[in-house]
């Protein structure tokens, strides 16, 4: 076979590449493609004008969106008005449109949308400035190669530019077209049909994908202005509300959305605040929008925002919003950010508690996760503030005595007001555990957790057989051995002393907690009645009917017990609750449920009688709570403490007296139920808690004046104290 050599090929091809033949067919090609090409631009030119102005198909619901109704912040305020704590889906404020200082809408106008007030939700002046931006040598390319690929192209980028959009198609994108968004991106065509298919081979898949959303962008645009329009009466009516849902809505960073959210999180600023002289900082607001990713501010790194700021300021002047010299000197400045993320406070038991308590109502979590609704609570921030401090500087004395305990010992305190059982503060552990802070969904130790209350029943065990007629506080009892059955036996009960005193009045064997005394009237007047005195105080745990109870034996919570002990100080009968109100997102108030407090069930007579025993563990020297009656102490108390076995628990509950006082409930413990140690009793380790909360809550004047005890009730204390007997009738 004869060789052909290189040149010949060469030769050959040289001539191919020249000859007519071919220069006819490559004209024919461009012909082709521009034929193609221009019938396509007409189809989609001819389908976007019907789809937009046109079909009126399958448009959302528009009534959330007319009525404002976007995903916010849910508050839980105390008292005083004080936000206690922040829930959202969304971290978002809703801003009027006059609430919108001018220079942030300048801002944003400026950088987002020139035209903003004249367009009718497109503007077709940046239609140049977009095809401009249109790779046409991708779309060519693909054209040339249209009939030469064996299957469906759809793995190419998108030829068509970011950008171009006004406010309102901002707006509509993030609020009606989050999941056709969401999924334009990646290869796969994302609409059936012969057009999208055939258009795919020469736009490739992404392509298509943002036409089709884009061009439903277009399409809601237009819809929803004319909407806002007919319901707000005008154009522009209907453009201020449309930017006021624009600041709102928008995503800003840092899980935060929209503009007043922002300006807290970044810059430590309500929104309102910024006048002309804050430009810099409403640059920077209006860049984050743009892209929150590229532009959010961060404690480290300004450069890429900085850029931004100050291509924004040079728009404001172009659009005549500042002069040169303000932006000159805006742009000047720094960035500085202040990163506030206050939406924790400690009141986390609080929050747990008002989060139980709407599971009984019409509305629920979601309702405050979607800032539907507003709570405003009992809570007081500044007590819950002293008893968060008080509980921490309780344990860290526990600890510098037992130091293998540090940051393992809990505690837990309920503050609730004597006339309607409103919670004013309560804390179910200590603000950080474990290496983190509480937060509303941990353990709640005031409510959860079920532990012995110890000697704190014991004035119960009184108070049944003062109902009973049968005794008072000049009754002698015997403080002496006794046994009970346990089971296997007897087991015989002993006091904390070790010692046994004989025949005592009962008023000296409630101040001094004497186990014998309270098992002996346990037998007198039946463990029945005890525990039906108890659950006449409102405590819910069903107790265990055996003897021991009488000594604590049977377990219930820190809240039952403060509300038991609440009861005796004020003759009141009523539920702990922690939500005063509701206010629905409209203003419309809703209270939540009808709060009863009546007169006590226990017995006037009886509850004098116990009310004058409580104070009497203070004010008697061989009291279990005397140090409280000192000059460093000048609030007048009654309370009672309270120790479980082998010092697992300590406990101390304390009442300021009648319905005008308060009542204050201190738990402290292990939560694996380990002994605290010797000798670490409800008063050395749970009453300086309790003294330090009273002084600062008297002290500040939270709760009123403190009240004083009826003057017959301090002389018959005196009376005891001053002869050594007991007046009695």
């Amino acid at each position: 076979m004869k060789r052909i050599s290189k040149a010949s090929i060469a030769a050959a091809v040289r001539w191919l590449r020249d000859s007519r033949f071919v220069r006819l067919c490559w004209r024919f090609r461009v012909v082709q493609v521009f034929a193609c090409g221009l019938v396509i631009t007409a189809a989609i030119i001819v389908g976007g004008i019907h789809h937009v102005y046109f079909d009126h198909a399958r448009l959302p619901d528009a009534g959330p969106f007319i009525r404002f109704e976007f995903p916010s912040i849910g508050h839980v305020y105390d008292a005083n008005g004080e936000v206690l704590f922040e829930f959202a889906k969304e971290y978002r404020q809703i801003v009027q449109y006059p609430d919108i200082p001018a220079i942030v809408r300048d801002a944003i106008i400026a950088t987002e949308d020139k035209n903003f007030f004249s367009h009718s939700g497109f503007d077709y002046s940046v239609v140049p400035r977009v095809v401009a931006k249109i790779k046409l040598g991708t779309v060519a390319e693909r054209l040339l190669r249209l009939g030469r690929q064996g299957r469906f192209e759809f793995d190419s980028p998108s030829m068509f530019p970011q950008g171009g959009s006004t406010i309102t198609q901002q707006l509509v994108r993030a609020y009606f077209l989050r999941d056709m968004t969401a999924k334009q991106y990646g290869n796969k065509l994302r609409h059936n049909g012969f057009l999208s298919t055939a258009l795919s081979y020469v736009i490739g898949a992404p392509g298509v994908n943002h036409l089709v959303r884009k061009l439903e962008e277009m399409r809601l645009s237009v819809w929803i202005e004319r909407e806002m329009q007919q319901r707000f009466g005008s154009k522009r009516r209907a453009k201020e509300e449309i930017l006021a849902r624009y600041a709102s809505f928008i995503y800003m960073g840092n899980g935060k959305y929209g503009f007043a959210t922002a300006s807290r999180f970044y810059f430590g600023r309500a929104l309102g605040t910024f006048t002309v002289d804050d430009a810099d900082k409403a640059a920077v607001l209006a860049g984050i929008a743009k892209s929150a990713r590229a532009y959010a501010p961060t404690a480290t790194d300004t450069h890429p925002v900085l850029r931004r700021r100050n291509q924004i300021l040079v728009l404001m002047v172009a659009n005549g919003f500042i002069t040169e010299d303000i932006a000159r000197e805006a742009s000047a400045r720094p960035i500085q950010v202040a990163l506030s993320n206050d939406h924790l406070q400690p009141a986390a038991a609080v929050i747990k508690n008002i989060l139980d308590e709407l599971k009984g109502g019409q509305f629920d979590f979601e309702d405050l996760l979607q800032g539907r609704i507003e709570v405003y609570s009992t809570a007081d921030a500044r007590v819950q503030r002293i008893v968060a401090e008080a509980l921490e500087r309780g344990l860290t004395l526990y600890e510098s005595r037992r130091p293998g305990a540090k940051g393992l010992i809990q505690g837990s305190v309920v503050v609730l007001r004597n006339r309607d059982a409103a919670i004013l503060a309560e804390t179910g552990g200590r603000r950080f555990y474990n290496g983190r802070s509480a937060s509303y969904s941990d353990f709640n130790r005031a409510t959860e957790s079920q532990r012995q209350p110890g000697s704190i029943m014991k004035p119960i065990v009184y108070l049944s057989a003062f109902r009973q007629g049968i005794f008072h506080l000049g009754s002698m009892v015997p403080d002496a051995p006794i046994g009970v059955p346990d089971g296997e036996g007897t087991k015989w009960i002993s006091n904390y002393d070790g010692r046994f005193k004989g025949v005592i009045p009962i008023r000296q064997a409630l101040a001094e907690s004497r186990n014998a005394v309270a098992i002996w009237i346990t037998g007198e007047v039946g463990i029945k009645s005890v525990i039906q005195t108890a659950q006449l105080l409102g405590v819910k745990t069903a107790l265990h009917a055996y003897p021991t109870t009488a000594l604590g034996a049977s377990e219930m919570n820190l809240m039952e017990m403060a509300n038991a002990y609440r009861n005796i100080a004020s003759s009141v009968t009523a539920r702990p609750y922690v939500i005063r109100r509701v206010v629905r997102r409209t203003g419309e108030v809703e209270p939540h449920t009808q709060r009863e407090s009546t007169p006590s069930h226990v017995g006037n007579d009886a509850l004098l009688l116990i009310q004058e025993g409580l104070r009497g563990v203070v004010r008697m020297p061989s009291g279990t709570a005397h140090s409280l009656d000192s000059v460093g102490f000048p609030i007048a108390v009654m309370g009672k403490t309270g120790t479980t076995n082998e010092f697992r628990d300590a406990l101390f509950i304390g009442s300021t007296y009648g319905p005008g006082g308060i009542t204050v409930a201190v738990r402290i413990g292990f939560d694996d139920n380990r002994s605290l140690g010797s000798r670490e009793t409800g008063g050395r380790v749970a009453l300086p808690v309790f003294r330090e909360i009273m002084l600062k809550v008297y002290a500040g004047n939270l709760a009123g004046p403190a009240p004083e005890f009826p003057r017959e009730m301090e002389e018959r204390i005196d009376f005891f104290l001053g002869r050594g007997v007991v007046a009695t009738d």
